[in-house]
């Protein structure tokens, strides 16, 4: 009969998710891993069977922490279609600094792992691409909106713009990470807004 699981999984997978948004992958060794979640080598390998597998889970963690609430607000109809990418950029802003504290930027686990692994890593790419047309096309909804009733006076096509804005917020994760601090990245978000208005 198996033993019975004493620890928290989804803590653990929470506290790997951390030690692989701040260190990265390759970076991150077992034993980092073993510190971050306070768990043996062999809980977290009869847990999760591989360090690859454990990090697929923490980036499908972090995907759906991070997507489906930004998803939300982009859906948000009761909001004029400008404030809710206005509010995605402010979003975007404070995710960063909330997980900034005192120390150096940790950017985006999607962006991060897009850098690091997404051209040799099959599984982290396609995540990563479903995560993006997910992304993108509430984007394009929204954007589209916005150019039919005037809000959004760009004559580009939505899915361009939306492409666009979705390389200004990656740029914006990878400026934070390097240690942009947030009136420079407020400033790029007030750019990109200024691409949209009429």
């Amino acid at each position: 009969m198996a033993r019975p699981r004493t620890f928290d999984e989804e803590r653990a997978l929470d506290a790997a998710m951390r030690a692989f948004w701040a260190n990265g992958y390759e970076a991150t060794s077992t034993q980092d891993l073993c510190d971050a979640t306070g768990l043996g080598r062999s809980s977290i390998y009869n847990t999760f069977s591989s360090k690859h597998d454990l990090f697929t889970r923490a980036l499908a963690r972090y995907i759906d922490l991070t997507t489906t609430p930004q998803l939300e607000l982009l859906e948000d109809e009761r909001r004029p279609p400008l404030e809710r990418v206005r509010t995605l950029f402010v979003r975007v802003l404070d995710s960063e600094f909330e997980a900034r504290g005192d120390g150096p930027g940790v950017g985006c686990l999607t962006v991060n792992t897009t850098v690091e692994l997404a051209g040799r890593d099959a599984r982290a790419a396609e995540m990563l691409e479903r995560d993006q047309a997910r992304r993108l096309a509430a984007l394009r909804a929204v954007l589209e909106s916005g150019q039919r009733t005037g809000e959004i006076g760009s004559t580009r096509d939505a899915g361009t713009l939306a492409r666009y804005l979705n390389a200004v917020i990656g740029g914006m994760r990878v400026a934070a990470r390097g240690g942009a601090d947030r009136a420079t990245l407020e400033g790029i978000a007030a750019t990109a807004l200024d691409a949209l208005a009429p």
